[in-house]
């Protein structure tokens, strides 16, 4: 057995440790508004209950370890004092994953990842629609750990008013673990699915993603693509040049058949076969051949 002394190695290997030993984690995904009315979305797993009566969510946006900047949540919940947090099901984490990309401030990642906002009853940012459980929150206290890169901040929240979909709940009334799906974090790449196990979910691009809202409203209205297609397409950082394509296209067999079938749904298939394997260039290469 190995024994670290925290302050003798990295704070970036001791984060990884820290995030691989105490898993899996719960996901917050925080909906806030800045001081212009502007929302942002980020999702945090340093996060979990802490009192039902009051009910209390804590979770803690920390200082980015590698520059020791602070996140815009953080600062929203400073200044507004209102949060909302999401539950995330595995339905979303793909999208949910894309909006962690580190686009700059006053973008909208409701719309960059897909989602919809809905207005809460008694807060002021948007809830998710698509997450199975919405938390209306004020914030009561936030609590800096410290000053340094990887420093914790714990925004403590009092649920002021919960939504939940129908959908999750059982014969009962109360949430079914199996229905609701949720997912959770580890350390890395890896995820742990409620009612399935480990998975992986790439890293949002060191660069920022190109979003879903630049994909064509044609692949996203297709039943073909679910949210965690969306997610992963948007998740590249730019689309293959028409040469690209061309050489793709000519070097796989495959591709050529179900193209000179001229079956636009055969093409979405075969895009979301080379998506279920994380393979977006492929995808996106397959659905932007022959200009369809």
């Amino acid at each position: 057995m190995i024994s670290i002394e925290p302050k003798e190695i990295s704070p970036a290997k001791l984060q990884g440790y820290l995030q691989s030993a105490v898993a899996p984690r719960p996901i917050a995904f925080a909906s806030t508004l800045d001081k212009k009315g502007r929302p942002n979305l980020s999702p945090f797993s340093f996060f979990n209950v802490f009192s039902s009566n009051p009910p209390i969510l804590i979770f803690s946006p920390a200082r980015r370890v590698r520059n020791n900047t602070i996140k815009h949540t953080l600062i929203n919940s400073e200044s507004t004092r209102e949060v909302v947090i999401n539950v995330v099901n595995f339905d979303m984490v793909q999208q949910m994953s894309l909006s962690s990309t580190e686009y700059p401030d006053g973008v909208n990642e409701f719309i960059k990842a897909g989602f919809t906002a809905l207005p809460s009853d008694i807060v002021k940012p948007y809830r998710v629609m698509e997450s199975p459980v919405q938390f209306e929150c004020k914030v009561n206290e936030i609590i800096s750990l410290g000053n340094e890169g990887g420093a914790g901040n714990l925004i403590i929240c009092e649920v002021v008013k919960i939504h939940i979909n129908e959908a999750v709940l059982d014969e009962n009334g109360s949430i079914d673990p199996v229905k609701i799906d949720l997912v959770s974090r580890l350390g890395g790449d890896w995820y742990s699915r409620a009612n399935k196990g480990l998975f992986t979910v790439p890293k949002p691009v060191t660069s920022l993603g190109i979003g879903v809202d630049q994909i064509p409203n044609r692949i996203k209205e297709s039943s073909v693509f679910d949210g965690n297609d969306l997610g992963k397409l948007g998740n590249v950082e730019a689309l293959p040049t028409t040469q690209e394509i061309d050489i793709f296209v000519k070097q796989n067999f495959a591709v050529k058949g179900v193209l000179s079938a001229d079956d636009i749904q055969k093409q979405y298939k075969l895009a979301k076969e080379y998506l279920n394997v994380n393979d977006s260039i492929s995808a996106w290469k397959v659905l932007l051949a022959k200009g369809i």
